[in-house]
């Protein structure tokens, strides 16, 4: 599976997690991830059961990056 169909498979459970703003496909270190934006980061102590963000989703490497609130 890609990584594009496993970012579409979660798309929808990334997006209701606390403090998401957005998903997509990236890349680190030369390799790709999917890409978690978030607000603001949150210590995984303060996290209910269930709102972590994964860091691996079917093989593939999350990456979560702070890019604070998006306006227009």
């Amino acid at each position: 599976m890609s990584i594009e169909e496993v970012l579409q498979r979660h798309e929808a459970e990334l997006m209701s997690l606390c403090n998401v703003t957005a998903v997509g496909v990236g890349e680190k270190a030369g390799k790709p991830v999917i890409k978690v934006f978030v607000s603001a980061k949150v210590p995984e102590s303060s996290l209910r059961p269930g709102q972590r963000i994964p860091a691996v989703l079917e093989g593939c490497e999350v990456d979560i990056e702070e890019i604070g609130e998006i306006t227009a």
